[in-house]
């Protein structure tokens, strides 16, 4: 999982996406918002009538036309996991087919009165013919102006003037237990209305997106794609587009995204015709307690830099290998996911401080972030020679130009190559795995295979502090020798 992690985070910093699907200069975004706090007492009113009144006239259906078999967007690797597909693979709801065609229906807000709605990236990539069916009867062709599938965000654009867009809200201000409303066209049977609060925020739900998700237990199904969730003034909070269920249906887990991270897509889509993301040039992973206790730190709080790529932003600012990121832009950094967005959101060739505990100590850095599109290659590792010293149940050697061949292990990367892991042992628990090199114990440097034999003779506790480099790129990992052979689930 830690691998995972770090395989997440190093490719999220260094990702730009979303393509240019306009061919016309499109009209300046003119969006309305309202960042006022709402009234939070512990009166409950007996109707929410007034504000579906003021909101349902900005939530649209849309009507989506596509060829058979071309799929608005994968399903992650999950059996819970959907983006509003049903489980007969139909697209966001009720869909069917014609011949070649596949149709499918999904829903909209209206964000500004000349014809900008936000939708999901999930209901309209790859449609070839988009129709928007307004509250009053009106239907409209409407074109992509852009899409950012890394957020699941889109924007698409009707030709109508003074239409009734609904105002957005900062949703940083969003607290859980507030009370929000999702509206949206759930199985196609027409626009729905459903209740319930914010369960929590900043949720992430799967590591190759850029997600920080507004999570509600107010009904949401397959339809209900690009619909608004409100809170009690009828302001904007989130874009309704993933559920997590076991069923296909609402089980009381839906994530909506945030109304700022909307609005950051929407103004780039505009502006650029696609989404530009800051990167840092970093790997990070998340600190679980046994790493806090390897790094001294007093909680998990953080992203720990795992590794710094040569001539990257992260480099050039001074960060190294094994600096924990507490702060970015004067935000707090609670996790991995958190940065990830932070970093996203901000634009490249910003210069931005951030503060990192290092040994225990607080240092600053200004570091100037860049712009780099992904690139990352991936080998299966093999096995190789055997050396039966290191660790316990782990077998290394030295690296040489064969071996950097077979396992595609960069020039720059020095350490002991792992040949083989028992599986009983507390370092295969860890994750420690066959064709990993080892680049450091316990903070020492490892050059080659001898190193690391010495550094693990003279063990400090149970627990060992391993830096690791990998298909993945590097990540932190500790060995409990406690917990070696014990059975787990």
């Amino acid at each position: 999982m830690l691998a995972g992690a770090a395989l997440t985070i190093g490719t999220g910093l260094a990702l730009s996406s979303g393509e240019q699907k306009q061919q016309t200069q499109s009209p300046p975004l003119a969006v309305q918002s309202d960042d006022a706090p709402i009234a939070r007492d512990l009166k409950s009113g007996t109707s929410f009538a007034p504000i579906v009144k003021k909101v349902a006239p900005s939530v649209v259906k849309v009507s989506v036309t596509s060829k058979s078999g071309e799929s608005s967007m994968s399903i992650p690797d999950s059996d819970f996991f959907r983006r509003f597909f049903g489980d007969n693979g139909d697209l966001f709801g009720p869909g069917h087919q014609h011949g070649p065609l596949q149709h499918g229906l999904g829903s909209g807000v209206i964000v500004s009165a000349d014809g900008y709605i936000l939708t999901n990236n999930h209901v309209v990539n790859n449609a070839s013919e988009i129709q928007v069916a307004l509250s009053d009867g009106r239907q409209f062709n409407a074109k992509v102006i852009g899409t950012d599938p890394k957020t699941d965000v889109a924007l698409i654009k009707i030709k109508a003037e003074n239409l009734p867009a609904l105002k957005l809200t900062d949703s940083d201000k969003v607290e859980i237990g507030d009370v929000v409303l999702a509206i949206g066209n759930p199985f196609g049977i027409g626009q729905t209305v459903t209740e319930g609060i914010v369960s929590a925020k900043n949720r992430a739900t799967s590591g190759d997106m850029d997600e920080d998700f507004i999570q509600t237990d107010a009904a949401i199904n397959p339809g209900n794609s690009g619909g608004a969730l409100v809170d009690t003034e009828g302001r904007l909070v989130g874009i309704n587009s993933a559920i997590l269920t076991r069923s296909g249906g609402n089980q009381g887990i839906g994530f909506a995204v945030p109304s700022n991270l909307c609005r950051w897509v929407m103004e780039s889509l505009v502006k650029n015709g696609r989404v530009e993301r800051g990167y840092l040039g970093v790997v990070i992973q998340d600190i679980t307690p046994e790493l806090a206790k390897s790094f001294k730190l007093d909680q998990t709080k953080g992203a720990l830099v795992s590794d710094v790529a040569a001539g990257g932003p992260a480099e050039g600012a001074g960060l190294k290998s094994g600096d924990v990121i507490v702060q970015f832009d004067g935000k707090p950094v609670e996790d991995v996911a958190q940065l990830k967005i932070h970093v996203a959101e901000t634009a490249p060739g910003s210069k931005v401080p951030l503060v990192v505990n290092r040994d225990g100590e607080t240092k600053n850095f200004d570091v100037t972030l860049k712009s780099l599109a992904e690139n990352r290659t991936a080998k299966t590792p093999e096995k190789s020679g055997k050396h039966e010293e290191a660790l316990a149940g782990v077998g290394v050697a030295d690296l040489d130009q064969s071996i950097r061949r077979e396992l595609n292990i960069p020039t720059n990367v020095q350490g002991a190559v792992v040949t083989e892991v028992s599986p009983d042992s507390a370092a295969y628990q860890a994750g420690l795995r066959t064709g990993d090199v080892i680049t450091e114990i316990n903070h020492q440097p490892v050059r080659n295979a001898q190193d690391a034999i010495a550094d693990t003779t003279k063990p400090v506790g149970d627990q060992t502090l391993v830096k690791v480099w990998s298909n993945d790129g590097s990540h932190y990992l500790t060995v409990d020798e406690s917990n070696a052979g014990s059975n787990q689930g």
